[in-house]
């Protein structure tokens, strides 16, 4: 036994301001020595490196029986990430969440070596984002216009937040679909669906025959540009209902024009080819739900595919068979919700296990977890998140032979480890097997 008196930090490169999909997270950790001269050295080529193997340094201490001592048994490690994309998604629209909130859930994916994450602001349900431009987007979409909003300051203190815990932060703004609060602003950008016999209007999806959308969408998507220095931008692209479109004159008279009559996956490949066009313009790299590859739409290769729906294989086996990136979230969604550890299903789902050649296997690029937000706000987000999403993480991070899938023992053992550990830290992370308890 020996006295360590500190760790020593070599970063080999200089350090880097803000991490990226190509950020290098690897280290080394050493602990060794003898009673006299007891050795801890944390090495990396990038800042990004020197924050995981930290975070692996601080769960490798643990206590005495009496508390009164702290030990870590002598080590070397050589670690790096499985995937470079580890994320978590989070919805603010269904519930509006707290910056205070929001930075509580990045200093959680901090301890679990997660490294994106997807904030997906805006839905249906309201609009929070104020827009700078367009500030009317918020004022009449938003749950309310003052309270339930996130200012440009308020995004700007998450994202530095989140760079300073080696995370990247990848805004969404779905469209066609699930567009109803941008209507409330700008009731011109969404097809008109229905008047009831009072003259009311109902609206459905964007409104691709209206020429006014796709200037609109450049000038917005500038402002998110500017505002975000994140290289991908998710552009949504799932769940869009036909059935507006259908029932709108001039949506079907511009689609005889365009020769595409009733085809209305057509129609929906017509608005994200334009979209894609825009964000290309803006240097934007891009993100898609599935539906949008399933639809047929033409995507250039540079195009990251997020597959959600079950089952997966054969759409991850498609898409990068078309040279697509991919992104896994189907076996991940933490708004679905089973008795007991549910846990062992997320550790049990493997990226790789698609029928697909070596080059297909690496454009699966990681996955990410999803927080839907119907049923979980600021009081219970939180433990609905930790620990389940820390099974998403080590499979993201670990290579498929250091997990034990056998027995899910020594996995059981940890992950009641680390959420005592996330305890002592301030996450609420809820019991993850049953009965137990927290030293």
């Amino acid at each position: 036994m020996g006295i360590i008196n500190g760790l020593d930090i070599l970063l080999k490169n200089k350090c880097e301001t803000l991490p990226s999909i190509d950020m290098d997270e690897n280290y080394e950790l050493s602990v060794s020595g003898s009673k006299s001269n007891t050795l801890a050295l944390l090495t990396s080529d990038s800042v990004w490196g020197i924050l995981r193997g930290l975070e692996s340094f601080s769960q490798l201490l643990y206590a005495s029986v009496k508390g009164n001592m702290i030990f870590i048994n002598e080590t070397y490690i050589e670690d790096y990430p499985r995937y470079t994309h580890r994320g978590l998604l989070i919805d603010t629209s269904r519930h509006y969440l707290p910056l205070k909130t929001i930075k509580l859930i990045l200093e959680g994916m901090e301890y679990n070596k997660l490294n994106v994450l997807h904030w997906h602001i805006t839905d249906d349900e309201s609009f929070p984002y104020q827009s700078r431009k367009f500030p009317e987007l918020s004022d009449k979409g938003a749950y309310h216009p003052e309270m339930f909003i996130y200012t440009q300051n308020d995004i700007l203190k998450i994202i530095r937040y989140a760079t300073q815990r080696g995370i990247r932060v990848i805004p969404e703004f779905d469209t066609p679909g699930h567009t109803r609060s941008w209507g409330e602003g700008r009731p011109e950008l969404l097809t008109v669906c229905d008047s009831s016999r009072d003259g009311t209007n109902f609206y459905g999806p964007i409104n691709p025959s209206n020429s006014f959308v796709f200037s609109f969408m450049e000038e917005f998507f500038k402002e998110i540009k500017e505002l975000f220095p994140e290289r991908y931008m998710h552009l949504g692209g799932d769940e869009v209902s036909f059935e507006c479109w259908k029932a709108n004159k001039d949506v079907n008279s511009f689609m005889r024009k365009m020769n595409i009559t009733g085809d209305y996956a057509a129609l929906e490949g017509y608005y994200i080819q334009r979209l894609l066009n825009i964000v290309n313009k803006l240097n934007i790299s891009p993100v898609v739900w599935e539906e949008v590859f399933n639809n047929g739409v033409k995507l250039p290769t540079s195009t990251v595919v997020q597959v959600w729906i079950e089952p997966w294989k054969k759409t991850v086996q498609a898409a990068t068979n078309r040279s697509h990136g991919v992104l896994l979230s189907s076996c991940w969604y933490l708004d679905h919700l089973a008795t007991g550890g549910d846990w062992i299903n997320f550790y049990k789902c493997e990226p790789s296990s698609f029928a697909g050649t070596p080059v297909q296997k690496k454009l699966v690029i990681g996955g990410e977890a999803c927080m839907w937000g119907e049923v979980v706000n600021r009081f219970n987000i939180i433990p609905r998140i930790f620990p389940r999403v820390s099974a998403v993480a080590e499979v993201l991070w670990s290579t498929i032979k250091s997990r034990d899938l056998k027995t899910m023992q020594s996995v059981s053992a940890r992950l009641e480890e680390h959420t005592c550990r996330m305890n002592k830290r301030g996450i609420s992370a809820q019991p993850p097997n049953g009965a137990g308890f927290c030293i």
